[in-house]
């Protein structure tokens, strides 16, 4: 089948590269290949476009261009921030909150730390659509406590975390106690979606991912707030201000400045028409007998996503069926979809094991049409009908 004819509900996962990113990646490809760190005119123009772009960048953050650091991607940010900040601040505390829902980048961070760091990890658990509260995380702050790690977007449920009402509380804990504590969030699956503005959220660190926002693979960012306690962890020379060493991607570094750009100034347009075209067919959906939407139902989940709980089937038939009539959907994050174990996000929701081995995700992109929707809304009724039929037999 033709890429061109697939259904693709998957956006959470991955969004395919934009025309304008890949134009402007491969003239970087194949014309400006010099090392940035070199002091020839090839090598300084690589540090040109890399500045570009974390100017940029730091516009759509409302950031300074010294707060932006280039990293490999989203899980190298979550584990650059958690670790940076928590070995910096060791003789201050050993403690870390984090959330029970987070991606695998922050948990099993926070997991390293645990075994191999002599930290101490607390693991607040939602609500039942998801919330963590404010109150939550400072009830669970002691005297040793430095990192706070909480998601912006969860990449499973779409739920949006209150987090600059969680910066105001920590804010005001600081300021009571004279202490220090970083916060950080997981945005990865809030670009191109929400608001990114650092001085709205409050946050002393945030990680985003290119390839979520319609960029390449293998490049993302980490936004240090100036002042931060950081010890960065990957060493072997004085790139990105000493915060992260290695020959920078350039071409992946101009892809996300591009992607970045493109996503912030068409999030206007593109939020509102993928809702519409979400809740259209979350409202298909939840007409099939059985099924139970996972998150808040509208108020506090991102435009693109659906997750609902499929009863009387397996999830990886459904997925399969589908993908042979040209849908692509998943069963929850892409990290960990060989996984046979019920979600751990469902599960931190209070589900039990069979609804949370049976969660369908659907994520949509700015390329979704009605026509589209439409054949999956009339479509995925009788695929459903026939699986539970065959599973009874």
């Amino acid at each position: 089948m033709d890429t061109k004819d697939i259904i693709y509900l998957d956006h959470s996962a991955t969004t395919p590269v934009d025309p304008q990113v890949l134009d402007a990646m491969q003239i970087v490809l194949s014309k400006n290949y010099g090392n940035p760190s070199s002091m020839h005119q090839l090598g300084q123009e690589g540090a040109r476009l890399i500045d570009d772009s974390r100017s940029q960048i730091a516009q759509v953050l409302s950031a300074a261009r010294s707060e932006i650091v280039f990293t490999g991607g989203g899980t190298e940010s979550d584990n650059s921030a958690i670790k940076g900040a928590a070995f910096a601040l060791k003789e201050q505390g050993n403690h870390i909150i984090t959330t029970s829902i987070e991606h695998h980048a922050v948990l099993h961070t926070c997991e390293w730390l645990d075994k191999f760091g002599g930290f101490d990890i607390t693991y607040l658990n939602p609500d039942k659509e998801g919330f963590i509260s404010p109150a939550q995380v400072v009830d669970a702050i002691t005297d040793q406590t430095t990192v706070v790690s909480i998601m912006y977007v969860n990449n499973e449920i779409g739920v949006i975390e209150p987090i600059a009402e969680i910066a105001k509380a920590l804010k005001d804990y600081e300021e009571k106690h004279n202490r220090k504590i970083v916060l950080h969030s997981d945005a990865v699956q809030a670009a191109g979606w929400l608001s990114l503005d650092v001085d709205e959220l409050g946050i002393d660190m945030m990680s985003l991912s290119a390839h979520k926002v319609y960029g390449p693979k293998g490049v993302g960012i980490l936004y240090i707030k100036e002042g931060t306690p950081y010890a960065g962890y990957i060493n072997g020379g004085s790139q990105e201000n000493n915060r992260r060493a290695g020959t920078e991607n350039t071409a992946g570094i101009v892809g996300i400045g591009v992607a970045l750009s493109l996503a912030e100034e068409n999030r206007p347009v593109v939020v509102p028409r993928v809702s519409a075209l979400r809740d259209s067919l979350l409202r298909g959906v939840l007409k099939i007998p059985d099924i139970y939407i996972n998150g808040p139902e509208s108020d506090g989940r991102i435009a693109n996503n659906i997750n609902v709980s499929i009863k009387g089937i397996e999830i990886e038939s459904l997925i399969i069926n589908l993908d042979m009539i040209g849908v692509a959907v998943s069963s929850g994050s892409a990290c960990t979809s060989g996984s046979i174990e019920p979600s751990h996000v469902l599960l931190g929701l209070g589900l039990p094991a069979d609804l949370a081995s049976s969660s369908l995700r659907i994520t949509l992109g700015k390329g979704n049409t009605e026509e589209q929707i439409n054949t999956v809304q009339d479509k995925l009724p009788g695929i459903i009908e026939r699986i539970r039929y065959l599973k009874k037999r």
